[in-house]
């Protein structure tokens, strides 16, 4: 059933993705088990990195056996980000330290993959290696490597800070949420959902009001917002909590009003009279003025 409403590509990404997430066998097939020895993991043996690094190599050459570029271009970026869902599990599985940095990895991981599937489900024509949301901005980059640089930090010199479950889970919830609402809006706007705002309206662009989009103009951006601090909550990370909360915040303002400027520009009167009725769904942002 699949491969009806999956084109080549997105094919290509999922077989990949689920050749990286086999991952989570690895303790079987190594037969040690996830604990190697009492208080050790699969990621602290070393055995168990050496196995992983075998993995790797492995996937890395099966995938360069089964596809040529552009393909394997594709399958090796699912192939990484299916690799860490797996390694995320194997974490959370554990008692270790590092469980809530499993919890991370998957919703990280899972994020960018589903990014590239849901596209290559319902808009195939931009999709992309940009669809994974891999090389997002710099700004991105630098905001992920802080929260692992604080994580890390925290949990040396505080790790009773890394400990309050209740909150970790608190921050699971959010993440999910945010996951599910934005690919609700994704799979409702179908081929008018582009990662790239556009400045062309297409013949088959229309206003999608319906669904999620009935009470929120901007699911996928409320549903990345809640996402993002989410993860930093899950990972008990105040600095980061109140860093990604700011930057996200500032960044879906602007962004919300240069998308509105457009789609008044596209849609007109119809668009400036769903936005009197239907709110940004984000504190505090109420999108572009628009002047009577």
């Amino acid at each position: 059933m699949v491969g009806v409403w999956l084109q080549q590509e997105g094919r290509v990404s999922l077989l990949s993705s689920l050749l990286g997430a086999s991952v989570i066998f690895l303790p079987l097939v190594t037969d040690r088990g996830i604990q190697a020895e009492p208080g050790q993991t699969l990621f602290s043996a070393a055995q168990g990195r050496i196995a992983l690094l075998v993995f790797i190599a492995a996937l890395n050459g099966l995938l360069l056996l089964l596809y040529r570029a552009p393909l394997y271009q594709i399958a090796i970026r699912a192939g990484f980000l299916g690799f860490a869902f797996g390694c995320g599990l194997l974490l959370s599985a554990t008692q270790s330290p590092w469980k809530h940095f499993g919890w991370y990895i998957c919703s990280l991981s899972f994020f960018h993959y589903s990014e590239y599937l849901i596209t290559a489900m319902t808009n195939p024509r931009s999709l992309s290696l940009d669809s994974f949301l891999l090389n997002h901005s710099l700004e991105y980059k630098l905001a992920a490597v802080s929260s692992w640089v604080e994580f890390t930090f925290e949990k040396t010199f505080y790790p009773e800070l890394k400990q309050i479950t209740w909150l970790s889970v608190v921050g699971l919830i959010m993440v999910i949420f945010g996951e599910l609402l934005r690919k609700c809006a994704m799979l409702t706007a179908g081929s008018n959902f582009n990662h790239i705002v556009q400045n062309e309206k297409s013949d088959s662009h229309t206003l999608v009001t319906s669904g999620v989009y009935a009470w929120s103009r901007h699911p996928s951006y409320v549903g990345w917002f809640y996402w993002s601090i989410g993860t930093q909550v899950l990972l008990c990370n105040p600095i980061c909590i109140f860093g990604y909360t700011l930057a996200s915040w500032r960044f879906f303002r602007e962004r919300i009003e240069e998308e509105e400027f457009t789609l008044i520009h596209f849609f007109g009167e119809q668009y400036v009279e769903y936005k009197k009725n239907v709110p940004t769904g984000l504190p505090f942002i109420n999108g572009l003025k628009v002047e009577p």
